[in-house]
Formats: structure tokens, C-alpha cells, sequence
């Protein structure tokens, strides 16, 4: 599948051919859907578990009499009662996690990238660079691109790391999103109303997965 490539001022700046074993999958709804929901669950933090009873550091020893002592017969100070001791019915840990196949996490994002190339929402870039790092440039760019900033979300994903300049230019610009290659994933790809890659973006991923 061969694409245009484009300079941030949309001009035409040759084409790239794209791998059709990472851009020309089908998307299924259900892998989507089994990855974005694995993605979200892995983002939820656990519960702190408190203290109970077999958890505090306390003497076991029997501090009184079994009777006539007038009070409670424990048998140490653990008890939920005392002081410093265990949480009785107190918050469990848990995670919410659950494991995923690697194959059907990279079919996820063969499908989620493929997706964006088959409804027109891709578009590859030269590179990211913006002069001085200034965002009224970058909005300037993102008008000829027809990326409306904070009308649209846009997913900008790099090579090995992010563009500082671009980085720096974006950072205050609502619905713009900037990923390494290494960062690529489902949610943030589908989550997105336009994908842009460069071409070191496009070469990460396709050896990302041919590698």
C-alpha cells in the first residue's frame, strides 16, 4: 500500500510503501475489544490491603488469667479490640489485571493502525520538526494539515524518541497527543480522530513486528 508522505506544511514530500501484513489487516471488533479492555484494566491501581489480625507484629503471649480477671479472656494483643492491633474485616488487595496473549496484543495493533490506513485517517510526515519550538507555528501547521486543534484529537507517533521541538510546540495545544514508536498501543490509536506517523514511526513499527 503505497501512501503520500507529507511535510508539516502539506506539501508533498514523496511516498512511502507501506507493510500490508501491519497496515492492510481487517480490523476484527472483538481483538479490539480484547485489548483495549486488557489496556484499561492494566491502568486500574490496586487496593492497599490493610492490616488484620495474622498480619500484625504483636506478642502472642497470654497476658491474663482465663478467669477471674474480670475481663475478656484473650490470648494476646492482636485482637482488633486493643491498640495497635489487627484491622478486623479490613480491605483486601486486589488486581484487576488479567493476562493476554502476545500474538492477539500485536494483532490488536496491526488492526488498530490498519483501521486508521483504511478510513483515510493516516497521514505520514517527513519528520516533526518546528522551527523554534513555537506553537502559534505548529497551529499554523496543524491548519494546512487540517488537524483543527481542540476540535480533534491527534495522535503524532516518532521514531526512537518524540521531536524535543515538536514536543515543546504541542504541549499546550489541546488534542494533541505525542508518542514514541515504543509507545504505540490500541487505545490511544482508536481514541484518536487522526492518526500522523512519520517515517521513522512507519519503519519502527513495521520492524517492530517483523523483527
Amino acid at each position: 500500500m503505497k501512501v503520500k508522505v507529507q511535510t508539516l506544511d502539506a506539501a508533498a514530500a514523496g511516498e512511502v510503501e507501506l507493510n500490508d501484513a501491519v497496515f492492510g489487516v481487517e480490523p476484527r471488533t472483538d481483538i479490539l475489544h480484547r485489548v483495549v479492555t486488557w489496556q484499561l484494566e492494566k491502568r486500574r491501581a490496586p487496593t492497599r490491603a490493610t492490616r488484620e489480625r495474622s498480619d500484625v507484629a504483636r506478642t502472642g503471649k497470654k497476658f491474663g488469667r482465663q478467669k477471674g480477671g474480670g475481663t475478656a479472656r484473650h490470648g494476646d494483643r492482636k485482637a482488633p479490640v486493643f491498640i495497635g492491633g489487627g484491622k478486623a474485616h479490613g480491605a483486601r488487595a486486589r488486581t484487576f489485571g488479567h493476562d493476554l496473549n502476545k500474538k492477539v496484543r500485536a494483532l490488536g495493533l496491526k488492526m488498530a493502525l490498519s483501521s486508521k490506513a483504511k478510513d483515510g485517517s493516516l497521514i505520514v510526515l517527513d519528520n516533526l520538526d518546528v522551527a523554534e519550538g513555537k506553537t502559534k507555528a505548529l497551529v499554523a501547521h496543524l491548519a494546512k494539515l487540517n488537524l483543527n486543534a481542540g476540535n480533534s484529537r491527534a495522535l503524532f507517533i516518532d521514531g526512537d524518541a518524540v521531536n524535543v521541538s515538536f514536543a515543546k510546540a504541542s504541549a499546550n495545544i489541546i488534542g494533541v497527543n505525542l508518542l514514541p514508536a515504543v509507545g504505540a498501543n490500541v487505545y490511544d490509536i482508536l481514541k484518536a480522530d487522526s492518526l500522523v506517523l512519520t517515517r521513522a514511526a512507519v519503519e519502527k513499527l513495521e520492524a517492530r513486528f517483523n523483527g
